[in-house]
């Protein structure tokens, strides 16, 4: 596998993917599908191209080769807390989910902020996502007892399908 940080030439293969990912047709017989509780697109190559240009986050490609198709990304960003980055957008391919590729992608990510002076590593998970949150619970990541609000209104982020939405938040310490 190889890693690569996003570019300005990615952001529609990038949205295309996130979106089938989370939302997509052949996502929906994967575990990580989140197309019950939310309909249309988790992301635009707009709020991509944004993410690229104001320099505060990473998004991370995973490929199996250079010009290979996408098997995975991450979108990793410092926050206003010392030593604490944001985790998000973690995709997988859903024909290759099987492939223990989250794994892979996720230690990744980790190593990098860790590089980059990351001591802890947040995450936001939607409350009702319960085999998403054993996953990373499997790999460290601890309920903190904060929420944050869903984006109601927001048609960017997709549309809610329930009005109970919020986002659990999760922290993991890099050792």
């Amino acid at each position: 596998m190889i890693f690569v940080p996003a570019t300005y030439a990615d952001v529609d293969e990038l949205a295309t993917f996130v979106n089938n990912a989370y939302r997509g047709k052949s996502a929906e017989a994967g575990w990580a599908s989140e197309a019950k509780v939310i309909g249309g697109q988790r992301i635009d190559s707009a709020i991509l191209a944004d993410t690229i240009a104001n320099g505060k986050a990473t998004i991370l490609l995973m490929r199996d080769a250079d010009n290979a198709p996408l098997a995975g990304c991450v979108s990793l960003e410092s926050t206003d807390e010392p030593a604490v980055w944001y985790l998000s957008m973690l995709a997988i391919d859903p024909q290759r989910q099987a492939e223990r590729l989250g794994r892979t992608l996720l230690s990744y990510a980790e190593d990098h902020m860790k590089a980059r002076g990351a001591q802890r590593v947040r995450i936001t998970v939607i409350w009702l996502r319960h085999t998403l949150v054993e996953w990373y619970e499997r790999r460290g990541y601890r309920r903190t007892g904060k929420t944050e609000p869903f984006p109601y209104g927001d048609q960017r982020f997709g549309m809610p399908l329930r009005d109970d939405l919020y986002f659990e938040v999760f922290e993991k310490a890099l050792n």
